[in-house]
């Protein structure tokens, strides 16, 4: 693992570095030197953090459209909304903090259309030669409880809808999880500086400044530099101690809804009878830290 440091000291009104510490200058515009920190009155050393992780998506959504064609544009939007209605109520039952669906419309007129001398079939654009109207109503869905996905696209499936999008994960971790990340970050810094300070054989000693922007650790001091990413190859990968996802047991086959089952249960059980495995992916996090060790 590389590990990079840089112990400065300022002595008098100058700065005193030992020259396989100096830094190569630029053509940048600007002093030659800037103002050394106040942390930096004493040998320092300021070491970086860098850690990764791996954590399941803990969100999907994906849509469907349904078509629906009707003589007048309030027939049309009727039948696109009863074509929705069992999915909607359906999907409700899944909890309203599990599940969010969102609905659109659009419309187009379709007009009446005949053949010219030639046979081309031409489409008329006159208003009062509008034969039908189309309806496309998109339902939009957000799965906020990756418990229920798999139920939840069932049911969108087994209603039949006209089109259909592929599922889309996506991960928001949450105050607790970015916490433990930047905390993981501290700790890889002060690993990295106390081998580094083993291996110049010097002693670390106590913690001068905590930067959780890593800015402290890019200041250039000897001579004004090209701003840096803060990327480091050698991240340390750490883990946390969740369990891992794990689908749930396939259920056994329900029985057929009865005769006089409303929509919702039968919508219900056309999806209990298509099991779609959907397992979130993992999804990297990155976090950083800067630590301003003293030297003793």
């Amino acid at each position: 693992m590389r590990t990079s440091f840089a112990i400065l000291a300022v002595a008098g009104l100058g700065l005193l570095a030992q020259p396989v510490l100096a830094q190569t200058t630029n053509n940048y515009n600007a002093s030659a030197y800037d103002k050394a920190p106040w942390w930096m009155k004493d040998a320092v050393i300021t070491q970086t953090g860098f850690v990764r992780t791996e954590i399941e998506a803990n969100r999907a959504s994906f849509s469907a459209s349904f078509l629906a064609v009707g003589k007048t544009a309030d027939e049309a939007q009727t039948k696109a909304v009863g074509q929705t209605k069992a999915l909607t109520d359906a999907l409700k039952k899944l909890g309203k903090d599990a599940v969010r669906v969102n609905t659109s419309f659009s419309m187009r007129a379709l007009y009446e259309q005949y053949r010219d001398k030639d046979g081309n079939r031409i489409e008329n654009q006159r208003g009062d030669k509008i034969e039908s109207y189309q309806v496309t109503m998109t339902l939009s869905i957000k799965v906020t409880d990756l418990s229920v996905l798999e139920r939840a696209y069932a049911l969108v499936l087994a209603a039949s809808p006209t089109s259909s999008q592929q599922i889309y994960f996506t991960l928001e971790p949450d105050n607790a999880t970015k916490t433990w990340l930047y905390n993981e970050a501290v700790k890889d810094a002060a690993r990295r500086a106390k081998l580094a300070t083993d291996a110049a054989g010097a002693t670390l000693g106590k913690v001068k400044v905590i930067d959780p922007t890593g800015r402290a650790c890019q200041t250039d001091i000897l001579a004004r530099g090209y701003p840096s990413d803060g990327q480091d190859a050698d991240a340390y990968t750490v883990v946390r101690g969740n369990a891992a996802y794990a689908p749930p047991p396939p259920a056994p086959p329900p029985p057929p809804p009865p005769a006089s089952a409303s929509p919702v249960e039968m919508l219900e059980a056309k999806a209990a009878q298509n099991a779609f495995i959907q397992a979130p992916p993992l999804s990297q996090l990155t976090a950083q830290a800067c630590v301003v060790y003293g030297l003793n």
